[in-house]
């Protein structure tokens, strides 16, 4: 019952967090951008293989910086930009709680390429979320060449720092505002 209570509490938290998706001040929404185009060239440059799929998908969203952290129950939380067709076009933030075995913390950054409108507009229409099968191509050289699209959607992340490793994305949700 009291795991229920807590995941309950953290849930409510990262929800409240979630209704500030876009960065309120000028130079924060100028900040997070420079941290997603930072975090895009970075994974360009560690797996050249993606340049291709990013330059032919209609849309992509970069979280420069995903925090994750666990002692049975976790949570995580990044904020992030969409981009269309190379253009910035909005801010977008994730949440995650999750329960079970875990323990540890780490941030990585998190890719989404849209090989689709319809992927994008389902995405910007905050009715976008990641159920438990789904999975994530971790960012190493070559590994952009074995991505495969699932219902329009591939999916990157890249490990920036942490105690966990996990591929998983199960479980995510995500919101969007537009610029």
């Amino acid at each position: 019952m009291r795991a229920v209570f807590l995941t309950t509490c953290l849930m409510f938290t990262l929800c409240l967090a979630a209704c500030t998706t876009a960065p309120k001040t000028e130079s924060g929404k100028s900040d997070i951008r420079a941290e997603a185009d930072a975090a895009l060239a970075k994974a360009q440059r560690n797996d050249p293989t993606l340049t291709p799929i990013f330059n032919s998908a209609n849309g992509y969203a970069v979280f420069p910086t995903v925090g994750k952290g666990a002692a049975g129950i976790g949570g995580a939380y990044g904020k992030g930009v969409v981009y269309e067709k190379g253009t910035a076009i909005g801010y977008c933030d994730l949440s995650q709680a999750t329960i079970g075995f875990q323990l540890g913390g780490q941030a990585y950054t998190e890719i989404i390429a849209f090989s689709t409108p319809e992927a994008l507009t389902i995405f910007k229409e905050g009715n976008f979320a990641f159920d438990a099968q789904a999975t994530a191509v971790a960012v190493k050289s070559g590994s952009g060449a074995n991505a495969k699209y699932s219902n329009g959607v591939a999916v990157f992340t890249m490990d920036e720092a942490g105690l966990m490793y996990e591929a998983s994305i199960g479980g995510q949700k995500f919101s969007y505002e537009g610029k």
